[in-house]
């Protein structure tokens, strides 16, 4: 980069040949705590020292592939801004599809009760309880780091009926059932080469792989599930798009009914869902 002082313009465009220019973009407007409009208006003006030395740090961390949502601690999920850190996953698009078909089993004018687990940042517990305030939704994690990442979120938001408990899926849940239980479960096999690609390789590995075929922690919450879930209450997980297939045979085996898959936007099994028998 020059050593002369740059516009803004000069400075996202030189950032823009190195990295993706949306991601360019996006830390630029961090690093300089300003809204896109105010960067289309001031872009000739010379960009000051302090700024642009801060805007190289990030342009770095992420030519060395630091994932955009870490840098600047923000990642949009459904309605919602949320604080990220190393210590959840990233919310993903891929994710709403869980929220969509969770909103469709809660209908909005009634009570309902709802667990998240595994709820790292809090993306799904907060999505449902934006969508349903009637619902008493409790996020789980492991994680005590994640779980102030969901309570620092909740706050930011105004959701702070959303109760988060400390514990491994349905550890801190005894005696309790649910009207719908969802989670975003790790899902990736202990070696796929995934894990060392992308973003991914920031992502804490504990959320992302799941024993030698990826499904060891979908098999723990499929086999107790039914004991948490009310009559007639619905258990919906996100999985990898070779597993639909997998895990509907292990819903199908400990007794759930109406099970299906659904798709992601690009027409991959995304979710797999099945319903409690009522009696």
């Amino acid at each position: 980069m020059s050593t002369s002082a740059p516009c803004y313009r000069a400075l996202l465009a030189d950032a823009r040949g190195r990295i993706d220019p949306v991601d360019a973009e996006w830390l630029l407007l961090h690093a300089l705590a300003r809204p896109r409009s105010w960067l289309y208006a001031h872009g000739d003006d010379v960009a000051p020292p302090d700024r642009v030395a801060a805007f190289e740090v990030l342009v770095a961390r992420r030519e060395a592939g630091e994932p955009v949502a870490y840098l600047t601690g923000r990642r949009g999920f459904w309605s919602l801004d949320l604080a990220v850190t190393p210590d959840t996953l990233i919310p993903r698009e891929d994710t709403e599809r869980l929220v969509e078909l969770a909103l469709a089993r809660l209908p909005p004018g009634a009570p309902s009760e709802v667990a998240d687990l595994g709820t790292g940042s809090g993306a799904i517990a907060l999505a449902l309880a934006r969508e349903r305030p009637l619902a008493r939704v409790v996020g789980v994690d492991r994680s005590d780091a994640a779980l102030a990442v969901a309570r620092g979120n909740a706050r930011a938001l105004g959701l702070d009926r959303v109760t988060w408990l400390a514990g491994d899926w349905f550890g801190p849940l005894v005696g309790r059932r649910f009207d719908v239980v969802v989670s975003n479960p790790p899902y990736l096999a202990a070696d796929d080469p995934h894990l060392e690609r992308g973003d991914l390789r920031f992502e804490p590995a504990s959320a992302l792989a799941s024993g030698a075929d990826g499904l060891d922690d979908i098999r723990r919450l499929v086999a107790a599930a039914p004991e948490h879930l009310a009559p007639g209450g619905w258990l919906l997980l996100e999985h990898g798009h070779t597993q639909g297939a997998v895990v509907r045979g292990l819903l199908a085996s400990s007794g759930f009914e109406a099970v299906e898959t659904a798709c992601d936007l690009e027409g991959r099994d995304r979710v797999s869902l099945g319903c409690r028998a009522s009696a």
